[in-house]
């Protein structure tokens, strides 16, 4: 049997981001840990998809990010939402709720 596709749907990666940061500020890693333990491991992030999204949210304004000292006494890049993000994540997840209902819409039609 193959394996089931893991991969982030292509164009949610921001959202998914977005929303797990507006919980609360946090690094890459924990960033990609938190989605993959939400979504029940559906859904695993390749770190450098994370890395490129993260570089184009900070430069849309929609993450801020400064480095602290993690609990175990690493240096990493914590990011947080800025208000201009979530106004992003708003946006963003209403089409994504009206894209999700056209779907399932399309696979309930009957001939």
């Amino acid at each position: 049997m193959d394996e089931p596709n893991t991969d982030v749907i292509q164009g949610t990666l921001d959202m998914l981001i977005l929303k797990t940061l507006s919980l609360e500020p946090m690094h890459g890693f924990g960033i990609a840990r938190r989605i993959e333990q939400v979504s029940r491991g559906v859904f695993k992030v390749n770190p450098g998809s994370l890395l490129t999204a993260l570089q184009r949210l900070e430069r849309g304004g929609w993450l801020d990010a400064e480095w602290r000292q993690t609990e175990n006494s690493r240096r990493a890049k914590v990011y947080r939402l800025t208000r201009g993000g979530k106004k992003q994540l708003e946006n963003q997840t209403a089409d994504w709720s009206r894209r999700a209902s056209a779907i399932a819409r399309l696979l309930k039609a009957e001939a």
